[in-house]
């Protein structure tokens, strides 16, 4: 769990859209651009050029410019096509965001000549800032880009599609939305997160895309920490009557659990010294869910999506485990193979 220290932070939302983005690629391709979707080959796994992704981003570097996602995919005809992918979540108008799309369209043209589509999900709070299009001309020369973008507000009217939809990024998108509306109001906050949270039970989803998606509404929906603590006492009796102990079982392991633990045992080796062991379980129980969630990540982009019995293996496993297993996912062509001794 991501330990918020003031609701009045700034937060961050690159990190978690760029992981959820990465995780969940082909079911945001559905929600948010379902042509493209319905014409990709998903055969064939889809893959992340971060290295192509930071050439055309440090060639391009200038001010804010920044490109999130930069994938190849195939069609079904064979042929491949890259996707580039841009989530913009500042908060004001940026007047130079259309030529940004369009210096990074025509550099991974460049770079990898072949097809490129450009999306941008507008993720910020200005309704009337819309830009899809870059164009000049000049004596006979013109230059007319055009890309798709997708508004985030344009949802707030239907909110009732997204309690609705079985997609995992109608959750990502009323997540967002719902951080947006409650800034600094964590009592409706609080309340939100908790609906938004009882919403991932009774979707299908599996336990570990109900894992994946609570860390992004943790992420943006952090509270203070009396009402963090009292939303997981709700939580964990949500679990506990659902029979479904998912996020308790996995988010709260870690520091606060290790140091919980060493004050149980400071109250017969003394205050002071179970502090000390406290910090020591909590380091170890650290690494340990750092090392899971980064192995099941791999797993996934490599693999695609995995059977619940991989996650529950993984996070349950020792540290010393879980290295062995990341040694083996270097050559394993199979989920099986990871595992094997």
């Amino acid at each position: 769990m991501i330990n918020h220290e003031s609701q009045n932070q700034p937060t961050e939302y690159d990190s978690p859209w760029k992981e959820i983005l990465k995780t969940y690629f082909k079911d945001f391709l559905a929600f948010f651009l379902p042509e493209a979707h319905d014409n990709i080959d998903w055969r064939h796994p889809c893959e992340f050029l971060d290295k192509e992704l930071d050439r055309i981003t440090r060639e391009a570097e200038s001010g804010n410019r920044r490109v999130d996602l930069l994938v190849k995919v195939w069609l079904p005809d064979g042929d491949e096509l890259w996707v580039l992918i841009h989530v913009e979540v500042q908060g004001s108008r940026d007047p130079d965001f259309a030529e940004r799309m369009f210096t990074c369209q025509y550099r991974a043209f460049d770079l990898c000549k072949r097809p490129v589509v450009s999306l941008a999900i507008l993720a910020d709070e200005e309704s009337g800032w819309r830009p899809s299009s870059f164009g000049y001309q000049r004596w006979g020369s013109r230059i007319n880009f055009q890309f798709s973008a997708v508004k985030l507000l344009d949802y707030l009217p239907r909110l009732e599609l997204l309690e609705s939809s079985t997609n995992p990024f109608a959750i990502v998108t009323l997540a967002h939305l719902t951080g947006k509306q409650t800034r600094n109001q964590p009592e409706e906050r609080f309340q939100q997160k908790i609906r938004i949270t009882r919403m991932l039970y009774g979707r299908g989803f599996s336990r570990q895309q109900i894992v994946d998606l609570f860390r992004f509404i943790d992420w943006l929906l952090n509270l203070p920490e009396e009402l963090d603590n009292q939303f997981w006492v709700h939580l964990s009796n949500f679990e506990e009557n659902k029979k479904m102990p998912y996020i308790t079982s996995v988010e709260r392991i870690g520091h606060k659990r290790g140091l919980e633990e060493g004050m149980l045992a400071g109250m017969q080796l003394g205050k002071e010294e179970g502090i000390q062991i406290g910090e020591q379980i909590g380091e170890q129980k650290g690494r340990q869910e750092e090392a899971a969630s980064m192995l099941l990540k791999q797993m996934r982009r490599k693999f695609g999506q995995t059977p619940d019995w991989v996650s529950e293996r993984v996070t349950t496993a020792n540290l010393e485990q879980i290295e062995g297993w990341s040694d083996n996912f270097v050559f394993a062509n199979s989920v099986d193979e990871v595992f094997a001794s």
